[in-house]
């Protein structure tokens, strides 16, 4: 769902300011909860103090997702988002940089959270952030593209930790977009992406 939200950018901050930090908290809780060994008691406490925060926090609150909410002038919070979101403990979340031509970077850390085989990224949690950087690259400007088909060679398996992902439009036809982009560790490239994306119906000129 996409909102439309009459705030300006001093709104925006004291937002980011509040909901940033408790997102932030809760990543460092998903993190702890799965590498702690602490005595049993105690995570019977943190439990229930979990659970009485959750309740607390649902006290008020939307129904269904955040969507992506836009301000006026066309900032977009897409702060539910799950590889980008302020508000989503389960985003790592990547700040993604635009250069002049066109490519799309961004430098990250995947931690015990996003774990498939030992000490490596789960390959699902690669393809999301592939398609969600080939899709923002796929949509310059106001014109949202979306997946078409989305196509990863894993060469080698991705290692927790810092990483690097970047992508690039190959070429343009007609309402496809083609854009090409990898994961890489230090040692170079782990996984390749090639994926189509389509300008929607009600987008279109």
């Amino acid at each position: 769902m996409f909102t439309l939200e009459d705030i300006d950018g001093v709104e925006i901050d004291r937002r980011a300011a509040l909901y940033g930090p408790l997102a932030d908290a809760v990543r460092e809780l998903i993190d702890a909860t799965i590498r702690t060994e602490t005595d049993a008691d105690v995570i019977r406490d943190v439990e229930a103090t979990v659970r009485a925060a959750t309740t607390r926090l649902r006290d008020r609150q939307i129904d269904g997702a955040y969507g992506v909410r836009f301000t006026p002038d066309g900032t977009g919070m897409p702060w539910g988002n799950a590889v980008v979101g302020l508000r989503n403990p389960i985003a790592p979340p990547l700040d993604i940089e635009r250069d002049e031509d066109g490519r799309h970077h961004s430098r990250f850390t995947l931690g015990a959270a996003y774990e498939g085989p030992p000490g490596h990224v789960h390959g699902g949690v690669c393809a999301l952030v592939l398609d969600h950087l080939l899709g923002m690259t796929a949509s310059p400007g106001d014109k949202p593209n979306f997946t078409g088909t989305l196509t990863l060679r894993y060469r080698r398996a991705t290692p927790l930790g810092p990483l690097h992902a970047e992508a690039r439009i190959d070429r343009v036809e007609g309402v496809k977009t083609f854009v090409v982009g990898t994961l890489s560790d230090a040692e170079g490239v782990t996984v390749e992406a090639e994926g189509v994306f389509i300008t929607p119906a009600w987008a279109r000129d």
